[in-house]
């Protein structure tokens, strides 16, 4: 085992080239020490902010080299000891626990390199809306809701419900999840599109078995800097309506139009924000999200141009879901994508989406090494 996982630490240190993270964090250090630094608060907070994710990245190396150093130890001072002492099986068990520590982690940092997209770091704005399947459909959605604010509590992240649009019977019609913390966009970009769910409808008299359909939609939380440097929207190009807005927000809300839908005209692309109490604040938010949308939109179609874009939004419709959850007549969670399947139902409903996340991630990263490999060389 020892062997096994200190050629993986090997490997991963020669991807992380840890000699030029250094460079690279010493250079923003040095810029970071000028007088200037604050006349750009912008650029100032960029630079603190690299620099505390190199600090990390050279913190996480130092501590896999550590627990291999604590293995190596433990089994130096083993072959040191009479083959039936108790110190024996004491240091053994020490160096089995540190390697064991140190492939966990590494399955985790392993994980995160996949994660190169230029918004994988960013939190993610996690929208579900019901599609086909009437009330079955509402309650569907909410109990995919459910399942992402387990999968974010069990990862640490920050999880607030920005929008919500109860049912008339049961479940939600939609809901805006928003999720902070580093690498959440990353992680969650492959949920986007519809979950199908089969089971005995506890919403029909007879128990029939019920297909309903929800859509996800998954967007990077950027700022607003961060969006304007990365592409600018002509107001030429922007239809902006309004809507009563639901839910919190004061004595305005349900009474005047200060929800905002906002469409870019070339694309078909919409959007909308009716949790603020203003127009503007919603207008604001709109417009940040259609960014977002249309960041995502061209970076997953590299060559396409944005006048060919016709909207994103997956459609709750037949043949078009990612994964399958099938409650009866048999249990199974299959992705169609990557045929990573499980019949722990109740785990992956409870949040255990890693499983399906980690195999989506290898399988996109599969897929790129093949392009790259294909491609012409100059």
């Amino acid at each position: 085992m020892y062997d096994i996982v200190g050629e993986r630490l090997t490997q991963a240190l020669r991807l992380a080239d840890v000699s030029a993270t250094k460079a690279r964090l010493a250079s923003l250090q040095h810029d970071a020490s000028s007088d200037s630094i604050w006349d750009d608060p912008t650029r100032a907070q960029g630079l603190l902010t690299e620099i505390s994710s190199l600090k990390d990245e050279l913190a996480e190396i130092d501590r896999f080299k550590a627990l291999l150093e604590d293995a190596a130890f433990a089994l130096e001072l083993a072959q040191l000891e009479d083959s039936s002492s108790s110190e024996l099986a004491e240091l053994l068990s020490q160096a089995r626990s540190s390697l064991q520590q140190l492939a966990a982690a590494l399955d985790t940092w392993e994980l995160r390199v996949l994660l190169a997209g230029p918004y994988d770091e960013a939190g993610a704005l996690l929208t579900i809306t019901a599609g086909a399947g009437g009330v079955d459909a509402m309650d569907w959605a909410e109990m995919l809701e459910r399942m992402y604010s387990r999968w974010a509590a069990a990862h640490g992240y920050s999880l607030s419900v920005s929008d919500r649009s109860p049912g008339e019977e049961a479940g939600i019609k939609g809901a805006e999840l928003t999720i902070r913390g580093r690498w959440a966009y990353g992680y969650l970009k492959g949920e986007k599109g519809t979950h199908r769910l089969v089971r005995s409808s506890p919403f029909n008299a007879k128990g029939l078995r019920q297909t309903s359909f929800a859509g996800v939609e998954v967007l990077p939380l950027l700022d607003a800097s961060t969006q304007q440097q990365q592409l600018a929207i002509p107001d030429k190009d922007l239809e902006l309506s309004f809507m009563r807005a639901g839910g919190k927000g004061g004595q305005n809300v349900n009474k005047v139009e200060t929800g905002v839908r906002l469409l870019h005209i070339p694309t078909g692309l919409a959007v909308k924000c009716t949790e603020q109490r203003t127009q503007e604040a919603n207008r604001k938010i709109a417009l940040e999200r259609l960014t977002a949308k249309l960041l995502v939109v061209l970076e997953e179609q590299q060559a396409a141009q944005l006048a060919d874009i016709r909207g994103d939004v997956v459609k709750a419709e037949w043949g078009q879901q990612i994964r399958n959850y099938v409650f009866h007549p048999y249990k199974l969670v299959k992705d169609t994508r990557t045929g990573c399947e499980t019949s722990d139902i109740s785990a992956v409903m409870d949040g255990g989406l890693d499983e399906f996340i980690t195999a989506y991630l290898r399988e996109q990263g599969r897929q790129q090494q093949e392009q790259r490999l294909a491609a012409p060389t100059a």
